[in-house]
């Protein structure tokens, strides 16, 4: 084959001849093994010259391994210089010019072994910019199919342009007087005879020992094949039903021996010292809310106008509230790892890049076969047809160019994309396979065919390039790049989806990275703006033949916020229906009559109102603070303080409602009592409930720490003004019932109606029914066994509910980027390269897949004397790219033994930001502008490197678990690198960074802080329980107790509903505890006021007058309003909210009204002695005195 753009060699049957002085320099560097005697060699300077720019690409490449170089330039040296030539090589085509003979094609007989070994010294180096083995771009196939005589055919192929005439390559059969060239070679292993080391580990697997083996999987634990914790739970609760039942019969047989009942009264001496402390105290708290509850009644309009005030002052806050939407300011401590490791990757090298990206398939599913010239047939999926390719390509072109507007500018993908080789090159990066064919249609339509073969066509290009990405020729007659127009690879596991081949990817993946900016608010405004054209365009395209999932960067936080504003309407409907409750049950309607006398509608409105101002007075002294508000604030707080001020309004109306006014009792007397009885009961579970909170700020969180300082303001306002404003309001409404005046329409009267108290059907039915049923002998053991028994189960599977958070939840049900997420799914061995590289060899163990990016391993190749790529002009030092042809560019290094070295010191850096600022080209493909320009930050005016990174990939991370595990291994990995460089201090330190590490890090103390949490809670609980009970411990613990249960058995829940372990169920969890003292306290409190003589009396008296308020105040009204959630289109209402506030009110419910009487009833406290004399001096010779006997 005659190729006339190249000159040929002519055809010389002599002796070797000695080459001249600079042919001897050339010599040397080229073919040192050539170089002895008197240099008499098969060649010329000229040729050595064309050698030597021959091999710049494949020395860029093969030289970060000497023994795999110096066999590769054998092969080249042999064939251009060998004295022995004839030995080896038959010229087979001649043609004639200027008469002279010229040689345009020969036969090259090389030895089998010499192939093998010089492809075994290779197959292993790396290209670290691209991570993909440097064969990927000289054998021209994918590296897993390259073999010795494919390579070397491939290289002396004329159809790669590298080759000055056609060279057969022939591994056996030398014709006779002939032999194979079987030059010695050199393993990877090895050192060479010019001092060179072996290959590094990462570019020779010989080199790197065993594969190295990740640790054992930890075996589940298990008992008798049984998993443990079921097992534990299991004994343990057969042996409590065992004990259990003994004691029961036990205390059944002492009762029957010594003819006493368990309802016998519990006998008692003098009261002790703690009892009448506890007594003084009571009685200290009874006097002064009296007299406050008798004051406000007495001055009700001072008091709301004081309250008015007080709230609006608070309020006015509002005007400098902010709400925080980012999720890295929700959910990372701004002092966390992760957060600051995000923020000095920020600082120094940028944000990371912002994602647009569509994953496209069809509804086609006809697959078809290409049938190739040589080889099998290959089947090809639906989507590779060339129609639905140039329909994709449409799209892709339609989204390059969109318009947007910003502030009246247009914005278009050019003003705002990556463009790696800026400013020489200006086209934008877009990782699609439409950019195998440069984003042309005509480049996809290239074929070269004849009737009855296709030679080439878009599938064979795409096959080639699939395996090949960096190739800059596919070999065919069009000679069309792979490379990008960017300027870069386009990998293919980066733009196909759904395979095991790449011909059988059921989707293709469009991705276009977009310029992310710190502090330029501006360019980021741009940026936003088109990502707002771009998902507008998106979802307004329609196209029968694609199916298209797309995101944008801002999609979530978008969708977040659509989310939140579709869901107020739920949320409005849900407060509704629990507002027009209380209004409506708050009543006790004595007759149809006086149905709108009795009616508490507007009392009922005032003291929800009143709820409502205690959370908005909240919301904006924090605002005052300047501290941000979040969604879960605005979305959580109302729901929790509602729970606990209705049930606080409930008791002190039916507590009012139930009581009799005492002979020559007035009206605000009658109030600062009944205030002087509930309040401090009220007083109780709203301070145990805001000092809970307040511990769960200790949280780390940000957002469970906001929630906390929110919540706890918010529910001591509330206690404030509902025992002020609410308070006062009362006297009013009861002047007004008491005067026969209509509810709303107070000025309407009606005649007098005689009327006599009764009491509520709600109380009676807990008076009558409820409370001697549950409390029955029969009743309450099977009440105890089946909550222990639920809280065994609890326990067993603690340890099972997940961690972490699926993104799909915070999506609405009908977000389209549901649709997306459903289509996701030469070094020192103790070097970071190389424990990165070793990781990546245990992928699933270590999450890492691939071998570090490694600027500095190309810059050592960079930077070498013999290649063309380090060059600077003499006369300025200016940097001469190796594309410029000038003689006064020369090489930045001697061609010396210490200019071959590593350069260290002053030469390191003074070449370093010449590396940086070279552009990759054909005759030096090692340039780091575009792959590495960002990855390091020189300081000193470029005399020192201030940071750097090396970036590698994750395994595919499908869940929120192998994320968590991604990063631990990463971190540890991290950690190792930085001991075995002795870089343990602050300043000067490993650390690994990606995007999503600073959403997942609260997952590796999520544990840690619920526990943290939820302990601080119950002992804040606890020691306030203490307190306020008039220093009854027992009473306390008992509280403590069964809160405790109740979170237990929450997580039993979480498990059995799917409901994962994360910062929104943390906060509700911390909500549960809070929400479940209003169950609990109340409950124990007014078991342990009650004189009467038995346990099973005073826990009846208690379960009949505080369960009825409790069932009615909490239980009731939130169930209506829970119910309504689960209609919300928002996925982590229905989740997070519905499914958790359910089993909180159902959870609290139960234990509260259920468990604990009967708890109270075997183990309750006994009665304080001091309690007892002091009510029945108390109500003495009054009316209420026979109520003591009960």
């Amino acid at each position: 084959t005659i190729l006339p753009e190249k000159k040929y060699n002519c055809n010389y049957t002599g002796p070797p001849i000695p080459l001249p002085e600079d042919g001897q320099v050339l010599l040397k560097e080229l073919c040192p093994g050539l170089a002895y005697g008197n240099q008499s060699v098969c060649c010329d300077t000229k040729q050595l010259s064309t050698l030597k720019g021959n091999v710049q690409l494949p020395l860029q490449f093969l030289s970060r391994c000497p023994a795999c170089f110096y066999n590769f330039m054998t092969l080249f040296c042999e064939l251009t210089c060998s004295p022995h030539q004839s030995l080896f090589l038959n010229a087979t085509s001649f043609s004639q010019d200027h008469n002279m003979t010229n040689v345009v094609e020969l036969s090259y007989y090389i030895n089998q072994t010499f192939a093998d070994a010089m492809y075994n010294a290779c197959k292993d180096v790396q290209a670290p910019s691209s991570n993909m083995p440097a064969l990927s771009l000289l054998c021209g196939t994918d590296p897993k199919d390259c073999t010795p005589t494919k390579w070397i055919s491939y290289m002396f192929n004329i159809n790669n342009k590298q080759v000055p005439f056609a060279i057969n390559p022939i591994f056996a059969g030398p014709p006779a007087g002939m032999t194979l060239m079987n030059n010695d070679t050199f393993g990877c292993t090895e050192s060479l005879d010019d001092g060179s080391g072996p290959c590094s580990c990462q570019d020779c697997s010989k080199a790197c020992g065993p594969k190295p083996i990740p640790p054992p999987v930890r075996p589940p634990w298990t008992i008798l094949g049984l998993d443990a914790m079921t097992v534990i739970m299991w004994v343990s609760y057969v042996s409590f039903l065992f004990v259990f039942i003994v004691a029961l019969l036990g205390a059944w047989c002492y009762r029957k021996r010594t003819i006493t009942s368990e309802y016998g009264p519990i006998q008692g001496n003098q009261a002790t010292c703690c009892e009448s402390v506890g007594e003084r105290f009571e009685n200290s708290l009874r006097v002064c809310f009296s007299l406050w509850g008798s004051f406000c009644v007495r001055h009700p309009l001072l008091v709301i106008l004081f309250s008015l005030v007080f709230v609006g002052g608070c309020s006015s806050g509002l005007a400098r509230m902010r709400v925080t939407t980012d999720p890295v300011e929700l959910w990372s401590a701004p002092h966390s790892q992760a957060r600051q490791e995000k923020d000095y990757f920020d600082q120094h090298f940028g944000p990371f890049f912002r994602t647009e990206q569509l994953i496209i398939t069809t509804p086609w599913t006809d697959w078809f076969i290409f049938e190739t010239t040589s080889g099998p047939n290959i089947p090809f999926a639906p989507i590779f047809n060339i129609s639905l390719l140039h329909q994709i390509l449409d799209l892709q072109t339609d989204i390059e160019n969109l318009v947007a507007d910003y502030n009246g500018e247009n914005v278009t993908l050019q003003d705002i994309c990556i463009s790696p080789l800026a400013p020489y090159n200006n086209n934008c990066t877009i990782l699609s396979v439409l950019n195998y064919f440069q984003n042309d249609p005509d480049v996809l339509n290239h074929t070269n065919s004849d009737p009855f073969y296709i030679y080439f066509d878009y599938h064979t290009h795409f096959m080639y390039c699939a395996s090949n990405p960096v190739a800059l020729d596919d070999m065919s007659t069009f000679h069309d790049p792979c490379m990008g127009t960017f300027g870069g690879p386009v990998f293919p596991w980066l733009v196909l989806g759904g395979y095991e081949a790449y011909n059988n990817a059921t989707a293709l993946v469009l991705t276009l990275p977009v310029a992310n900016y710190l502090n330029n608010t501006e360019k980021r405004g741009k940026a936003l703006a088109w990502e707002k054209e771009f998902i507008s365009f998106m979802k307004n395209y329609s196209n029968p033949n694609l199916t298209i999932a797309f995101s944008s960067e801002r999609s979530i936080e978008d969708e977040i916020d659509r989310e939140s504003n579709s869901d107020i309407s739920t949320i409005l409907v849900s407060y509704v229906i629990m507002f027009i409750y209380v209004s409506l049950a708050l009543g006790h309607i004595h007759s149809f009559q006086t149905l709108l006398v009795d009616s508490k509608i507007s009392l009922g409105i005032a003291g929800i109102l009143i709820v409502l101002s205690s959370v908005i007075s909240s919301l904006g002294i924090f605002s005052y603070a300047g501290v941000p508000l979040t969604l879960i604030v605005i979305e959580v707080i109302p729901f929790l303080v509602l729970a606990v001020g209705v049930d606080n309004i409930f008791i002190i109306v039916q507590t009012f409602q139930r009581d009799e006014r005492l002979q020559h009792e007035e009206l605000h007397q009658q109030i600062g009592r009944i205030l002087g009885d509930v309040a401090p009961s009220m007083l109780l579970s709203s301070f145990s409930e805001a000092l809970a909170f307040f511990l769960g700020s200790l949280s780390h969180m940000p957002a469970v720490k906001t929630f906390s300082f929110f919540a706890g303001l918010a529910i001591i306002i509330d206690f404030i003004l509902q025992i002020s404003c609410f308070v006062s309001l009362l006297g009013l409404d009861i002047k007004r019932q008491e005067r026969n005046r209509l509810d709303i329409l107070c000025c309407v009267k009606l005649p007098e109606v005689q009327q006599e108290k009764t009491e509520g059907i709600l109380f009676r039915f807990f008076k009558k029914i409820y409370a001697p049923f549950i409390l029955n002998e029969w009743v309450r053991p099977l009440v105890v066994a089946v909550f222990v028994g639920m809280v065994s189960f609890s326990i067993a599977v603690i340890d099972k509910v997940e961690i972490g958070l699926d993104q799909r939840l915070s999506m609405p049900d009908d977000s389209y980027v549901l649709d997306y997420f459903g289509n996701l799914m030469g070094c020192n061995n103790d070097s970071l390269v190389q424990q990165i590289y070793t990781a990546s060899l245990m992928s699933d163990y270590s999450k890492i897949s691939t071998t570090p990016s490694s600027w500095l391993d190309d810059y050592f190749d960079w930077v070498k004397p013999q290649s063309s790529c380090c060059r600077y002009y003499n006369n300025t030092g200016a940097f001469c790219n190796a594309s410029v042809v000038d003689p006064s560019c020369v090489h930045c290094r001697a061609m010396t033994p210490s200019g071959k070295q590593r350069p260290n010191g002053t030469d390191f850096m003074k070449f370093l930001p010449m590396f940086l600022s070279d552009n990759p080209n054909i005759k030096c493909g090692k340039g780091g502008h575009a792959a590495y320009s960002t990855a390091v930050v020189l300081k000193d005016n470029d005399t020192n490197v201030g940071a750097t990174y090396f970036m590698s990939y994750h395994t595919i991370l499908t869940n929120s678990s192998v994320s968590i595990d991604s990063m631990k291994m990463a971190r540890e990995l991290a950690h190792n690198i930085s001991v075995s460089m002795g870089s343990t201090n602050k300043t000067d330190i490993v650390f690994p960074y990606s995007v999503f590490y600073v959403f997942y890090e609260q997952y590796l103390t999520i544990v840690h802080d619920t526990a943290l949490n939820l302990g601080v809670s119950l002992v804040a609980i606890l020691t306030v329980s203490t307190v306020l009970l008039g220093f009854e411990l027992w009473s306390a613990m008992l509280v403590t107790l069964t809160i405790a249960m109740i979170l237990i058995n929450m997580f039993g829940v979480m498990w059995l509903w799917g409901i994962s372990l994360n910062a929104v169920s943390l906060v509700n969890l911390v909500m549960s505890c809070g929400i479940s003292v209003e169950f609990c306290s109340h409950i124990v409190r007014a078991f342990s006021v009650s004189t009467k003589g038995t346990r099973v009396e005073r826990a009846q008296e208690a379960l009949a007058h505080m369960g009825s308020s409790v069932f009615s105040g909490i239980t009731l009204t939130k169930f209506g309003g829970i119910l309504i959630l689960a209609l919300s289109k928002s996925q982590i209402f229905q989740v997070f909210y519905f499914r958790m506030y359910l089993a909180i009110v159902l959870l609290g419910a139960t234990h509260g009204l259920i468990f604990l009487p009967v708890l109270l009833s075997y183990i309750g406290p006994s009665v304080n002695k001091a309690k007892a004399m002091a009510a029945r001096r108390r109500y003495a010779g009054t009316e209420r005195e026979r109520l003591l006997k009960y």
